[in-house]
């Protein structure tokens, strides 16, 4: 039965960074061998982009995983709104050392010496800024800076910016100009097409399912396509509460009147409904109130 199904795991129906369960669509894993390729290259800048709800995080996260127990020190920035200075001292914190001097070019020196230790010990310091677009611009400019530490022939660190679109409208302003000419590699993870957004679900349902009984039938499953448009996260959300949904009702599989029920509940839809049924029906028994009041 399906209630069988949907028990036989725990784990809530998005991507997980677990190999076993990472599904990649081809722009996912240009962005995944892009960060691999320059990270390993110590080309210095690399930026990815992406709508919300792409997947960014999961190729973030895939990546943290895969390096596990190499020679590679990974400082993970997730709030990216912060000043330049208090980067540096995050870096510094990160990496288990205190900075010297509160002034900012001299604790880029400071981090400058630490770098060149790092590189001589065959390590490789990356420096990750998830929600880029949200970094002021400022500290944008003044990573720069850390650009400029490198050997004759390599990066000493190497700066991967996770961002939005936008972030490319962002270094096209005038004080970026020499920020973005030293972005060596760029990648952009796009929307999933519709076979690919089937394959994911088919991917995600496969993962835990026993055996090969439909979850959920064609229409239903053309319907989450079509309103996802790609967007794995949107994907997850409508998978997921349709499969809620469908248990309540005991539904097996999961059709697409289940998956219109979804789709107006995350869209407000059905709670306006229900609100202007509920005025008609109280003023109709305010109606009939008052015509038992006031008749003979």
């Amino acid at each position: 039965m399906y209630k069988d199904f949907y028990h036989l795991k725990k784990e809530p129906f998005h991507i997980t960074p677990d190999p076993e369960f990472l599904f990649l669509s081809p722009s996912h894993n240009e962005a995944l061998a892009s960060i691999i390729y320059g990270v390993e290259q110590k080309k210095g800048f690399i930026v990815v982009t992406g709508k919300v709800g792409v997947g960014k995080t999961t190729i973030l996260r895939s990546y943290i995983e895969r390096i596990e127990g190499q020679s590679l020190k990974v400082i993970y920035i997730f709030n990216s709104n912060i000043s330049f200075e208090d980067l540096l001292k995050t870096i510094f914190q990160e990496l288990g050392l205190n900075s010297e001097t509160d002034k900012v070019p001299e604790m880029v020196k400071q981090l400058h010496q630490v770098m060149i230790e790092e590189y001589k010990q065959g390590n490789n310091v990356v420096l990750i800024v998830d929600e880029a677009q949200n970094m002021p611009v400022e500290t944008l400019e003044n990573l720069r800076m850390l650009s400029n530490l490198e050997t004759a022939t390599d990066k000493l660190i190497q700066i991967v910016l996770f961002g939005q679109p936008e972030i490319e409208q962002i270094f096209n302003r005038d004080e970026l100009k020499q920020l973005k000419q030293r972005i060596a590699i760029r990648s952009s993870i796009v929307p999933f097409t519709k076979k690919e957004s089937l394959d994911y679900i088919k991917h995600r349902l496969a993962t835990v399912a026993t055996n090969d009984t439909t979850v959920f039938t064609k229409d239903a499953l053309k319907k989450i396509v079509s309103k996802a448009k790609g967007i794995p996260r949107t994907i997850n959300i409508l998978c997921d509460n349709a499969l809620i949904t469908g248990y309540g009702y005991q539904k097996n599989p999961v059709d697409s009147k289940i998956v219109n029920e979804v789709i107006a509940d995350l869209e407000g839809k059905r709670k306006q409904i229900l609100l202007k049924w509920g005025v008609v029906f109280s003023a109709l028994l305010l109606l009939v109130a008052v015509i038992f009041w006031i008749a003979p």
